[in-house]
Parts: C-alpha cells; structure tokens; sequence
C-alpha cells in the first residue's frame, strides 16, 4: 500500500492533526501529508530528523537503549516522533489541544504498517 494512503488514513482519524510525514536519516522527505503547507511540513521533518539524530546518539553514548518515541509540545502544536527503522521516521504534528494518547495509538498503528511496507 503506498505511504501516502497510509498517512492519509492516520489523519482522517486525527481530526486535529495538522500533517504527517516520512523522512530519511538525512532529513528528507520520502512522502508526507498535510492540512498545513507542504513545506512547513518538509522542513518540520528535517528538523526533527536531527533531533532523532541527537537523541539516538545521546542514548546510543549512555547505553540506554534504543529510542523509541518522542513527544515535543510547542505552544502552537505537539509533535510526535518514532523511528521506523535505521534509515527512516515518522513524524505527526497535531494541535495543541489534541488527545496525545489517541495521536501516539493512532502513530504507533501506521508505523507498524509502514514498516512491514518498507522491509
């Protein structure tokens, strides 16, 4: 099944999600969509790419394991973060006012569907 249906269908049931998208190690966009504009969308995923990147790096150094998601809350948005393998993410921004439970339920359900696509 291609992302983007994939990301879609995470969206219809979000209906405070603003945009998903898939990005690789290097910050670029594979596939993404959004309620807000596509390059707000690409350049949050890079952005966020290398905060994966610090973070793995920083638990990889301290021995802590692998990362398996984070949350970050702005005054304007939440943004969710899961790795989907080595080379690739996911990221999901939602409003502020947004269930975080329902978004990171609704998150972890598309990344297990996106990585059976990708292997």
């Amino acid at each position: 099944m291609p992302f983007k249906i994939l990301l879609q269908e995470m969206l219809d049931r979000l209906p405070g999600a603003q945009g998903a998208i898939i990005a690789d190690w290097e910050g670029e966009a594979v596939d993404q969509v959004a309620r807000i504009d596509d390059f707000e969308i690409k350049v949050l995923g890079a952005h966020k790419g290398i905060i994966l990147t610090r973070l793995r790096e920083t638990l990889h150094r301290l021995d802590g394991g692998e990362l398996e998601e984070v949350l970050i809350q702005y005054e304007n948005a939440k943004v969710l973060i899961v790795p989907l393998n080595e080379d690739y993410f996911l990221v999901l921004t939602i409003d502020p006012d947004e269930m975080v439970g329902k978004a990171a339920f609704e998150l972890r359900r598309c990344a297990v569907r996106l990585r059976l696509e990708i292997s």
